[in-house]
């Protein structure tokens, strides 16, 4: 019944960008990206939430292994340049892409180390815990 909740709100909070009314029948990009992520948000949050706890650690797995896919997405924004002759106009996008696919790997650093850390804990769960030697009585 939450699920059903949920996607109604979904719904409504996306009609603005189906809508399109007095622009022609075209869709501001700009609303139509905001409902791609409010219902991104929802599903994602209902699907995260839905999973056993049996399945929490390879899900932490393939949330590791995204994060490694945007490392690599963001070592190649940072390794950006400006190619011939570039304006100032440019060359400031540039840097500008350099400094957010710097601060992106720090960010999915921290999320990969992190991952790694709940993984380790979560498998340290399911280990069998030694249960000490009974003391000889005298």
């Amino acid at each position: 019944m939450k699920s059903i909740y949920a996607f109604l709100v979904a719904a409504i909070v996306a009609m603005p960008a189906f809508a399109a009314e007095g622009s022609g029948g075209q869709v501001d990009p700009m609303i139509f990206r905001i409902a791609v992520f409010v219902l991104a948000a929802f599903v994602g949050y209902y699907v995260v939430w839905s999973v056993t706890p049996a399945l929490h650690t390879p899900l932490m797995s393939v949330t590791n292994a995204i994060s490694g896919v945007v490392v690599v997405g963001a070592i190649i924004a940072a390794a950006a340049s400006a190619l011939g002759d570039a304006g100032p106009e440019v060359a400031q996008k540039v840097w500008i892409a350099k400094w957010l696919g710097a601060a992106s790997i720090g960010f999915a650093a921290v999320n990969i180390f992190g991952g790694f850390l709940v993984t380790n804990r979560m498998l340290g769960m399911y280990k069998k815990k030694e249960r000490p030697a009974p003391k000889a009585d005298d």
